[in-house]
């Protein structure tokens, strides 16, 4: 009898069909389960958000939302974008039927060793890439004018906290979720990959078709990484650094966190630093695979054990059970056998005659 062949691996992008319970219509329904609980749980925290300003007299806006200040306005920006994660692992862990960490890599969970790595791997390279920005002529002659210590340091602290939330969060929802979700029914990877670049560029915005083709590089080398390196925490790595960086600039500029601007609306020559940095980190990465190797692939799932067709089931037990016999004592059931009794010796009497030893 011959073995049957194991199923091959999975790499990152076919992780939902991890599980045994898996289904066609699993990726779909949750894809429209993670929408609908993202969109109700950013509502919500909205609403008691906007409620507890209205009460502690904050101003309106014209439109018509509670103004904080321009650091807490972005912190809770952050924080609601950041509500994505918890939405994507329970929609992987229930919808899915598979672990959520899963979603994070191919060891199912988050190699903190290796983002660590990644995250030092992008700071040298990205923070090159963000001085050759400043160097650029400002856009309309303006000046950067120091906003202070005073505004920047509190501002910084907050982006170092919640930047990592955030940024981490896009990534499960794009490279995560999404790319896993496709990977279900297509074996490609970049077949996978390209929506979510896609999806993702959109998210952003339409600001001008350089900072869109920009974002869909950005999208499309993340996911390629996350395949390649198998799991979330190369694209978590570049992501965090570049948006800490990028908001610590606008910070340290007077109103600069006022902006309405996004990485949508770059002019070709930030655009051109920003893909120079995503090349050179994705080489970096890819440097780094050869010196301390990952897991890119987890085991599939073996199919449940059958038994074998010649199996019969026990026969039924009927009755009482019968204490098994032991030494000594016969089994039941047995006749019993009368005991014989053994002949007496009776001692020879001193007056027989016979002779006794003194």
């Amino acid at each position: 009898m011959t073995t049957p062949p194991l199923p091959e691996p999975l790499p990152y992008h076919r992780l939902a069909r991890l599980s045994t319970h898996h289904r066609w219509w699993r990726p779909l329904v949750g894809t429209l389960v993670v929408a609908v609980a993202y969109t109700i749980a950013v509502g919500a925290l909205y609403a008691v958000i906007d409620e507890w300003g209205s009460r502690k007299g904050y101003p309106v806006g014209p439109d018509g939302s509670v103004e904080f200040g321009p650091v807490p306005d972005t912190a809770v920006d952050l924080l609601l974008l950041a509500l994505a994660t918890p939405v994507v692992l329970l929609a992987v862990r229930w919808i899915g039927q598979r672990p959520a960490g899963t979603v994070s890599s191919v060891t199912g969970r988050l190699r903190w060793r290796w983002l660590t790595l990644c995250v030092l791997t992008a700071l040298p390279i990205v923070g090159l890439a963000m001085g050759g920005m400043l160097l650029l002529p400002a856009d309309g002659g303006e000046e950067f004018r120091w906003a202070g210590w005073s505004v920047f340091g509190p501002a910084l602290a907050m982006l170092v906290v919640l930047v990592p939330l955030q940024a981490a969060a896009e990534e499960y929802v794009f490279r995560g979720w999404l790319t896993q979700a496709v990977g279900a029914f297509l074996r490609s990877p970049w077949c996978a990959l390209l929506p979510q670049a896609g999806l993702f560029a959109a998210a952003h915005g339409w600001g001008t078709p350089w900072g869109f083709a920009d974002l869909v590089v950005f999208g499309a080398a993340a996911g390629w990484l996350t395949w390649r390196t198998g799991g979330l925490e190369a694209s978590i790595g570049l992501h965090t650094v570049n948006n800490i960086l990028a908001f610590a600039f606008s910070a340290a500029t007077v109103d600069g966190l006022k902006s309405n601007e996004t990485a949508a609306d770059a002019t070709w020559p930030l655009v051109a630093f920003d893909v120079a940095s995503i090349a050179l980190y994705t080489a970096a990465v890819v440097w780094l695979l050869r010196c301390r190797p990952t897991a890119r692939t987890a085991p599939a799932p073996l199919p449940p054990v059958q038994p074998p067709a010649f199996a019969t089931p026990y026969a039924p037990v009927t009755g009482f059970p019968v204490a098994p016999p032991w030494a000594g004592r016969p089994a039941p059931g047995t006749p019993e056998i009368p005991a014989q009794e053994s002949p007496v010796q009776e001692e020879p009497h001193p007056w027989s005659g016979a002779t006794t030893d003194r």
